[in-house]
């Protein structure tokens, strides 16, 4: 395999529905379906993690990538602060928000150990307060602003929530990566492309109601 078809291949499993493109114009139509995609993804995203084994959880999507457990971690840490900036952005002036380190938080115990239905629980309440939110904005609330000082950069709320509306999506694809690389092997033979140990013995699971 050259060089090229390699990194072409760590690019598929890196964004694979593809890298955000950021736009200049979002219309009432778009921000509508935007809002309905963040609704409608904690309901997606809890089936796909339900079904998931212990081997699966503590599988990576790709070589140095996290597994899917801190996946799922990530999701809400990153889905929270998103809803933390909307807030912020609503009821202050151009704030300057406050980045995190979110390879850092991947890396913290409770991203490597925590079983995984915590944080989908947790999601899914979260969302649903994200989702009365937007539900409350006017077209011009999405015009409002927030200065994020790690890009040196002014994001409007429209251009922000089309971003998270990419972001499920993409993580959800990474999790579904690794569920159908596993599930496509003999139960026999059934084992993890590439795992990261975290020095603690995984959590035991009820296989039969996924807990």
């Amino acid at each position: 395999m050259t060089a090229t078809m390699e990194q072409d291949q760590l690019e598929k499993l890196r964004y694979p529905t593809g890298k955000f493109e950021w736009r200049k114009e979002y219309s009432e139509d778009d921000t509508q379906k935007l809002i309905e995609k963040i609704e409608d993804f904690p309901a997606k995203f809890e089936r796909l993690v339900r079904s998931m084994r212990n081997d699966q959880l503590d599988t990576a999507y790709r070589e140095g990538g996290w597994t899917v457990r801190q996946v799922i971690h990530h999701l809400f840490d990153s889905h929270m602060n998103a809803y933390t900036r909307f807030k912020l952005a609503l009821t202050e002036d151009i704030p300057a928000i406050k980045p995190y380190n979110e390879k850092a938080w991947a890396e913290l115990g409770d991203s490597r150990t925590t079983p995984p239905e915590v944080s989908v629980a947790l999601l899914v309440n979260l969302h649903k307060r994200w989702v009365n939110l937007l539900k409350s904005m006017s077209l011009q609330d999405f015009d409002r602003r927030f200065m994020h000082p790690e890009h040196n950069h002014i994001f409007t709320l429209k251009e922000i929530l089309a971003m998270y509306a990419w972001h499920g999506d993409h993580h959800y694809e990474h999790i579904n990566l690794v569920k159908k690389s596993l599930d496509s092997k003999p139960a026999r033979i059934r084992k993890p492309l590439i795992r990261k140990s975290s020095g603690r013995k995984p959590l035991r699971r009820n296989v039969k109601s996924g807990k």
